[in-house]
């Protein structure tokens, strides 16, 4: 039987041309690297780097039930949001765990936009129509195929796009969004971001995102901009303790554990997992997701087990080297009473025990717009 192919974005030949070295992730082939992580990481901390996301998958909903739909789906209130704002948010299954996590645009009235992990789109999407079903006047289009996705990301990321957009980008909040033209390509301008970093995501049409992705190279030389691959987007996202599903969260871990309550918003009514997580809430996470510091150059990896003395407290969901912090860092669930920042554990690698400590996250002090 033969491997199920896989998919390309639109930039797929920019990547190649570029000398990127391609991997598989989700389903898609995707650069992982250009020039090396630590100085892509570097770039997007000091300049401005340009990543390839149009991998992530996009679903609309719009009519009078669009609210209600999204409102039992996801676990946050959408009814507070403003036409123009975003907020992230999760879908769980009725046990309580995490479906995925996702953004949700509020693009009008009635109309909504969710933007979702990519190798999670069919699943996501199975999920989302089927449990919707019985919601009247909720018409839901798949526009992943359709719909490119550009991150601009850095200290330099709103002067590149200022120079190329058609309105002022200085005036889009953090969670905001506006349409307008970047490069003359119709795009919906996003202040978000998965780095910790000031920027962009642009959604354009598929087929004009590489005239975008040109442009901002081009219009960014002079800042030292960049493309970066999957690696460093990794490194950037673990040193602000961003949750990577797969990794982090799944269909076996809860919000309430991730640190994610902030967007469970059991008091906006009734929503797939809501009677579930409130059980948890009530009776106290047994686990939680925690950041550690390895305190020797030793790099703790998914699936590693977490110690404290002889026995096994935990199991590190992700861990690399930190550029910015220069630590080698991890995330980790753990027992809760070993939670605390200041508690002495250690991690399993290739057999011996290597010594880490839980601290206090970011690992890295984030430098988004918020205001």
């Amino acid at each position: 039987m033969s491997a199920t192919p896989l998919k390309r974005t639109p930039l797929y030949q920019a990547h190649v041309k570029a000398g990127a070295r391609m991997v598989p992730f989700g389903g898609w082939e995707m650069p992982v690297q250009y020039t090396g992580i630590i100085e892509e990481h570097r770039t997007v901390r000091a300049a401005v780097g340009l990543f390839d996301v149009s991998h992530m998958g996009e679903f609309e909903v719009e009519g009078p039930g669009a609210l209600a739909a999204l409102q039992r789906l996801t676990t946050n209130d959408v009814a507070a949001l403003q036409v123009g704002q975003i907020h992230y948010s999760l879908l769980c299954y009725p046990n309580g765990t995490i479906v995925d996590d996702l953004t949700v645009y509020r693009m009008g009235d009635a109309h909504y936009l969710l933007t979702v992990n990519a190798g999670n789109i069919d699943k996501d999407w199975a999920w989302v129509t089927e449990q919707t079903r019985e919601v009247k006047d909720a018409r839901w289009r798949n526009a992943s195929e359709g719909t490119g996705l550009i991150a601009v990301q850095g200290p330099k990321a709103e002067a590149l796009v200022g120079r190329l957009a058609d309105r002022d980008v200085t005036r889009i909040g953090y969670y905001r969004f506006e349409r307008g033209t970047v490069a003359k390509v119709p795009t919906l301008i996003s202040r978000t971001g998965y780095t910790g970093e000031d920027g962009f995501e642009l959604y354009a049409p598929a087929d004009q995102t590489e005239k975008l992705w040109t442009a901002l190279l081009a219009g960014g030389r002079g800042d030292g901009a960049a493309p970066i691959g999957l690696g460093a987007r990794d490194t950037l996202r673990l040193e602000m303790k961003y949750a990577l599903y797969g990794n982090d969260i799944d269909e076996t871990t809860t919000a309430l554990e991730a640190g994610l309550s902030w967007v469970v918003k059991p008091a906006k009514g009734e929503f797939t997992g809501r009677e579930a997580l409130e059980k948890v809430r009530a009776e106290g996470v047994r686990r939680k997701l925690i950041g550690l510091e390895m305190t020797e150059r030793a790099v703790a990896r998914h699936g590693y087990p977490v110690l404290k003395g002889e026995g096994a407290v935990g199991t590190v969901t992700s861990g690399s080297y930190a550029p910015s912090a220069d630590k080698y860092i991890a995330m980790a669930y753990v027992e809760t009473a070993l939670a605390g920042a200041g508690t002495e554990l250690a991690v399993e690698i290739r057999g011996q025990a290597k010594p880490a400590r839980v601290v206090k996250t970011p690992f890295y002090p984030s430098r988004v717009k918020k205001a």
